[in-house]
């Protein structure tokens, strides 16, 4: 029989509140995490705004030792195992350091590059011809499955151990990974999540993109506007955000508190075919993903009482909001609640999905519905698809059954996760 597999533990580093309590606080309140940077103006980019976690050096020695952080230099491998340890801890599992590894747990924790910074100093020491002053973490920093190898050795962890990388779907593919692996007996635990690397050697690219915004550099909060008829781009940021997946008799064994159920999911591609690119996502493939994650949690729209959208503040995001509906048949003022952390977090890359879903699974335990930022100039394409009321912009303490949480990245990749709020 498949496993029914639930939530037992929450961890995040985001632009707007490293911990749950402080990130909690800052979506529910609708606080932004964008600031302005001088290096970014001073580097030309075009962007000039960004969403980075404040994570200080006294933090980090909580989490890695003073030999570790030596000659260190990996901001999404730091964000990565703040997140996955805090979750761990979240959800009362030991840390305790034991001969044995733990053979029921593993980790699938996703990132887009790791250790760019790394990367680069290195680049220029070989350059240099002083390889030798590499150093011995090299590796260990910019192989792109480091931050689940880190956190598999803190942890102690038996089972698989192991990172995917599907562009701005990662965190949400991590989660649809860890809960098949759960599901199919393969696992009792899997610590699920995504990391991104912070600065101008991962943003710069997508600002030579111009898929960036250009037009607030002067008011960072209000720079990143999912849904708006202003919105000229996304604010690019970083993080890293992980959920503890557990079987629910393994849960229940154990006493934990369990946060949400995952009821059904699913990954898929649009090919690259039809209107689908390298960069922007096909349609039909969408609407499939979403309706057959419904399909495979036995529901239909009509029970999906919130969305948490992937809405970036491109020109994409109309076209969201089209899929959602045609997926759900569902518009108007019959569309469920929609919501987008974009709006205080900017675009966390490879580590949104997992992010977004630690926000997502949060309403749901705890009966809101966080507010949207900067879309008071609602798209009129989107305006004419859904009622303005179905996007809140203001805190809606509402006891919420089920929220969708989608994420559709560069590659024209989909993922979409079936939350459920856990009632005994």
């Amino acid at each position: 029989m498949k496993k029914r597999v639930v939530i037992t533990g929450l961890g995040v580093v985001a632009p707007n509140g490293v911990g749950l309590d402080a990130f909690q606080h800052a979506i529910k309140n609708g606080i932004s995490g964008i600031k302005y940077f001088e290096e970014l103006e001073r580097l030309k980019f075009s962007c000039q705004i960004a969403g980075m976690p404040d994570v200080s050096t006294e933090l980090a020695l909580q989490y890695f030792t003073e030999l570790e952080l030596k000659n260190f230099n990996s901001s999404g491998i730091l964000y990565g195992v703040i997140a996955g340890i805090d979750a761990w801890k979240d959800a009362v599992l030991s840390i305790e350091k034991l001969d044995e590894p733990d053979w029921d747990s593993g980790t699938i924790f996703g990132m887009g590059s790791s250790g760019i910074e790394k990367l680069r100093e290195s680049i220029y020491k070989i350059d240099d011809y002083k390889v030798r002053n590499l150093g011995s973490t090299t590796v260990l920093q910019t192989m792109n499955s480091s931050v689940s190898a880190y956190l598999g050795g803190k942890l102690g962890l038996g089972n698989q151990v192991s990172s995917n990388s599907s562009a701005c779907t990662t965190g949400t593919e991590s989660i649809i990974m860890a809960y098949d692996r759960i599901q199919s007996g393969q696992a009792k635990r899997i610590l699920a999540g995504s990391t991104s690397d912070s600065g101008p050697y991962i943003w710069g690219g997508f600002d030579a993109m111009r898929v960036c915004t250009f037009r607030h550099n002067d008011s960072p909060e209000t720079g990143s506007r999912p849904m708006s008829e202003s919105a000229s781009g996304f604010v690019p940021a970083s993080g890293a955000g992980a959920l503890v997946l557990e079987d629910l008799e393994t849960a229940l064994a154990r006493g934990a508190r369990i946060y949400a159920e995952i009821l059904g999911s699913c990954i898929n591609s649009g090919g690259q075919r039809g209107l689908g690119s390298l960069t922007a996502p096909n349609p039909i493939a969408v609407q499939k993903c979403i309706q057959q994650a419904m399909s495979n949690s036995g529901i239909t729209g009509q029970d999906v009482d919130a969305i948490n959208g992937h809405l970036t503040a491109t020109t994409k995001d109309s076209l969201e909001i089209s899929n959602w509906s045609a997926a759900l048949k569902r518009s108007g003022d019959n569309f469920p609640y929609i919501n987008s952390l974009k709006s205080t977090v900017g675009h966390c890359l490879a580590a949104a999905g997992s992010i977004e879903s630690v926000a997502t699974v949060l309403q749901l335990h705890d009966g809101f519905i966080f507010p949207n930022r900067n879309c008071e100039d609602l798209h009129p394409e989107i305006k004419a698809i859904i009622d303005p009321d179905c996007i809140p912009m203001h805190l809606i303490e509402a006891d919420i059954n089920i929220i969708l949480k989608a994420s559709f990245g560069f590659g024209d990749v989909n993922g979409c996760v079936v939350f459920k709020k856990m009632i005994y």
